[in-house]
């Protein structure tokens, strides 16, 4: 009884030893007597125990860290460079079957590749061109694992480190660099500076002086203006004083007292002479008859104190 016991212990175990499952991002390759029979899927399988046995791969993507290597630039220069290799495998048959060992492979296959690139180029496009040499070495790397199964996704440097002295000869040249550009883009705006200020100048003084010119203008016009008014209203005066005179019907005698008032006022003024043009002849004939009435009311005058 025991031993059907222990029979049937064995025989669990076994059946057991034979159930294996593939998780959904592996593959498992089973192997039947040391060859290869078929392909697991994710999920539950069953081999033979002691005869077949099963490999599982990892199917997801992975990474490689490149171990840091010196490499000479093209002008001569060493530098210490530092990759990561993405990768993912495309074929769980083929990465088992055609490399031994995918992962040293990549490697010294990355670092090989590594000093050709860096090779080919000198220092300052070895720093500024991390996208080119990743790419570069990403389609060498991916040719070359193709037939491993494996294909490379990206490659990236993580950091290219020149030598010390090279480090500081290129702080200097930087720090020289910048000197010089602050002292362009300080002279640059000096003179932008000075353009503006001339050119604000400039057109202050159109504006002052297209003000001035539409000041007097205006002025002109004004005192046109003014000209013009008073002109009018003196004719109209005149015209008005004339229309007056007539209408009202003056004697001669009436016209030549007015006219002597008026030579009267002209002779208290500052002028001394007085001119009487050749149309006033008409106007002095009755100016004579006036003075004779005035002689005539002097000579009665006496008379009439006598009388008194």
């Amino acid at each position: 009884m025991i031993l059907w016991i222990i029979l049937a212990v064995i025989a669990l175990i076994i059946a057991v030893s034979g159930i294996k499952i593939i998780r959904p991002f592996e593959k498992g390759l089973v192997e039947r007597l040391g060859k290869f029979r078929r392909q697991a899927q994710p999920g539950l399988n069953f081999i033979i125990p002691f005869i077949e046995r099963i490999v599982k791969i990892d199917m997801r993507e992975m990474v490689i860290d490149v171990p840091p290597q010196e490499v000479i630039t093209k002008d001569n220069v060493i530098v210490t460079v530092d990759a990561v290799i993405y990768y993912e495998i495309t074929d769980a048959f083929r990465v088992v079957y055609n490399v031994r060992d995918f992962k040293i492979a990549a490697i010294k296959l990355a670092q090989t590749n590594l000093r050709n690139v860096i090779g080919e180029m000198e220092l300052d496009q070895t720093l500024t061109s991390r996208e080119r040499i990743n790419a570069k070495l990403r389609d060498v790397l991916d040719e070359a694992t193709d037939k491993w199964g494996v294909k490379v996704t990206r490659v990236e440097i993580k950091k290219i480190d020149p030598p010390q002295d090279i480090m500081d000869a290129m702080s200097k040249q930087m720090k020289a660099e910048r000197t010089k550009r602050a002292v362009i883009l300080e002279a640059e705006g000096y003179k932008q500076s000075e353009i503006t200020k001339a050119e604000g100048d400039k057109r202050s003084a159109i504006l002052k002086a297209e003000g001035q010119a539409e000041a007097i203008k205006r002025v002109a016009e004004a005192n046109k203006y003014k000209l013009i008014a008073e002109a009018e209203g003196q004719a109209m005066a005149i015209v008005n004083v004339f229309k007056a005179i007539h209408e009202g019907q003056p004697t001669n005698d009436l016209i030549a007292i007015r006219y002597l008032e008026a030579l009267k006022a002209i002779a208290n003024g500052p002028a001394n002479k007085v001119f009487l043009p050749f149309e006033a002849s008409s106007l002095l004939s009755s100016i004579g008859v006036i003075s004779e009435l005035f002689k005539e009311e002097k000579k009665d005058s006496p008379q009439k104190k006598n009388k008194k």
